[in-house]
């Protein structure tokens, strides 16, 4: 198939772009390369992904000509956001960089004649400060992050609704894995007991119960659902681990595989945090079988050997 990802020099799209080419794809990957972290570790991306035969184009949803890039497309996996809770972004970057992004997107492709199916990236914090129930369960999120997450789902649900425009959208719990952004938990960690630097702790946030979610059992989930693309039109899945365990003991499994204890300091508490979350992926199991099945033992291990290899006194972090 011809497939778009955007957001491809992220995390999570440069993950999804590398697995669907190796799986046969023909892939176009675009990212505007928002300053919201270092862009030498987008370019990092950009190079492993281009490497492995996907065709990168550099393009702002928000704001460029996007028909180069939708041209002939049979499916557009969407996951450029601004991401993370961070108060020091402004309102007005999440609308732009969510939800202005995505309704030119869809005002984009909405008539393409090869479109089979948009399949947009969403995340768990659109239930806010609880995350364990099922997908229809009512949205209370408590972010900037998740009420604009939460916009531009609706926007392509809408979409799909009143255009009749083929859509899904997959809202994501607690990724974590080699390329994550630094500001998150596990890079901030590894990167303190590494380098022997205080590690700031949220605080409560160690007793905070996550679905902390190894990045090829997500990438698992997003191609579940091409394969199974007619079943998936119009539905929300959760995709995410149904095992939960407090941020205290994945600290602890992380200072285990280095050896190494964190240098912790407290830091006030975060506003807009989510308190809980364990995804209920019984709807994913039962329309495509999915299973994620990787322990943060191993996933954690995995992502540590990648910061020794690829960043630890190679790249500014």
């Amino acid at each position: 198939m011809e497939i778009l990802v955007t957001g491809a020099a992220g995390f999570i799209g440069s993950h999804l772009a590398e697995r669907l080419t190796a799986e046969g794809h023909i892939v176009r990957g675009l990212d505007c390369f928002t300053d919201y972290y270092p862009k030498t570790l987008k370019e990092l991306n950009v190079q492993d992904i281009t490497d492995k035969g996907v065709r990168f184009l550099e393009l702002d949803l928000a704001s460029d000509d996007l028909q180069a890039a939708i041209a002939d497309v049979e499916v557009v996996y969407h996951s450029a956001a601004q991401p993370g809770i961070s108060a020091e972004t402004p309102f007005e970057v999440y609308v732009r960089n969510n939800i202005t992004a995505t309704y030119r997107l869809l005002e984009s492709i909405v008539n393409s004649k090869t479109l089979k199916c948009l399949i947009n990236i969403s995340t768990s914090s659109v239930y806010g400060e609880k995350a364990t129930g099922t997908e229809d369960a009512q949205p209370r999120p408590n972010s900037y992050y998740g009420v604009t997450k939460l916009a531009a789902e609706q926007l392509v649900m809408a979409y799909h609704r009143q255009r009749e425009m083929p859509a899904c959208s997959l809202r994501l719990f607690s990724v974590y894995g080699e390329r994550e952004r630094p500001e998150k938990l596990y890079p901030k960690l590894i990167r303190s007991i590494l380098e022997n630097s205080q590690f700031p702790l949220y605080e409560g946030s160690e007793e905070h119960c996550r679905s902390f979610t190894y990045i090829s059992d997500v990438v698992d989930g997003l191609l579940g659902v091409l394969g199974n693309l007619e079943k998936c039109v119009g539905e929300i899945f959760n995709i995410g681990s149904d095992k939960e365990m407090t941020t205290g003991q994945g600290i602890r499994i992380v200072e285990e595989i280095i050896g190494k204890k964190a240098r912790m300091i407290k830091a006030p508490k975060r506003p807009g945090d989510q308190l809980r979350t364990r995804a209920n992926i019984e709807k994913a199991r039962k329309f495509f079988g999915y299973n994620p099945k990787t322990i943060p033992e191993e996933g954690l291990r995995a992502e540590v050997e990648w910061y020794k290899k690829r960043i630890l006194n190679k790249i500014e972090y």
